[in-house]
């Protein structure tokens, strides 16, 4: 009698996924950069969480990642996972680059918007006009 390969495949991959009262948890102790993977019967080497919300939701777009809303990098419940770009889902995590993309004022308090914002034209970043202003009169005096 021929075994049904897909089948089997399917049992021995949710047999590693622990579900909780949220996330649902890869356990298959393959783990890259933190994300769970798994080896297909056909096609690979495959990101847990990628295969789980193509099964259970559809195609991923190509030019799209998908996102792990509750940021735990192991689940693969597809209500935690948003296909999104990379650009945001970058700006959605806690980075040194997300972190400073939500900062709203410098560190002396002032804002980063309207006239006080200056952004730099070799991609540097935002810089606040009234402490740069402050940074060239101390610069100012000292050199008198």
């Amino acid at each position: 009698m021929r075994r049904n390969l897909k089948t089997s495949f399917m049992e021995r991959f949710w047999s590693r996924v622990e579900k909780t009262d949220s996330c649902w948890n890869w356990t298959g102790g393959k783990l890259t950069n933190g994300y769970g993977y798994l080896l297909g019967p056909s096609d690979g080497r495959k990101l847990a969480h990628r295969f789980v919300y193509e099964q259970l939701v559809g195609p991923i777009p190509e030019e799209l990642q998908i996102d792990h809303l509750c940021r735990n990098r192991v689940c693969v419940n597809p209500e935690h996972l948003e296909p999104t770009t990379q650009r945001i889902n970058i700006l959605r995590g806690m980075s040194p680059t997300a972190v400073n993309a939500r900062k709203t004022e410098c560190i002396l308090g002032h804002p980063f918007a309207g006239a006080n914002l200056y952004m730099r034209p070799d991609g540097g970043g935002r810089v606040c006009r009234t402490c740069h202003t402050l940074r060239r009169e101390r610069y100012a005096t000292r050199k008198r």
